[in-house]
């Protein structure tokens, strides 16, 4: 039986994978490193910056993936559903709602785009990128410790299969093995 509601407009993307990598981001976005250790602004708007981050390196791995551009978009979706009943929650109402989303997409896709350069332009333009987007232009210290962690996330992501990709069987590293130049 179809829902006349389907969250996730691709039904040939399962939904439990979706969700189960979405979770992954979520958890990772809240990894304390990041905020004790990195000095990501402990703030509503530092985890929303450490969330695009994250959902931007799965999607920029699932562009390489067969079948990458659905689960793309189910996972994009699953993050768009989130910020809307994160609003709701807070109490945000229904006519400011769709102002606030649209701000939430230009704010991912600008972040994507100036991530997307960045990383193909070099280790200290990542950590520009960083600096402003995450750290509010300051914090260079920990714009680059986070930049050698994305270095590393997307590196450890490059080398998963694609079954272990589409099926979400991965984990990230952490922040601070990673910013230090170690594996997890």
């Amino acid at each position: 039986m179809l829902w006349p509601f389907n969250r996730f407009r691709n039904p040939t993307v399962p939904r439990g994978t979706i969700e189960a990598i979405y979770g992954m981001i979520v958890a990772q976005a809240r990894e304390p490193a990041f905020y004790a250790s990195l000095g990501v602004r402990d703030t509503v708007n530092g985890r929303f910056d450490m969330l695009i981050l994250h959902l931007w390196l799965v999607l920029r791995r699932l562009q390489a993936v067969e079948g990458g551009n659905s689960m793309s978009q189910a996972l994009f979706d699953r993050f768009c559903a989130d910020m809307d009943d994160n609003l709701r929650e807070m109490g945000v109402g229904d006519l400011t709602v769709p102002k606030r989303m649209q701000a939430f997409g230009e704010a991912f896709y600008g972040r994507s785009a100036a991530y997307d350069l960045a990383f193909e332009a070099g280790d200290e333009e990542l950590a520009q990128a960083l600096s402003k987007n995450v750290f509010n232009g300051e914090a260079v210290d920990g714009a680059r410790a986070l930049a050698s962690y994305v270095r590393e996330a997307s590196s450890g992501l490059a080398k998963l299969a694609e079954e272990a990709v589409r099926k979400g069987a991965w984990t990230f590293p952490q922040p601070m093995a990673a910013s230090q130049g170690g594996a997890s």
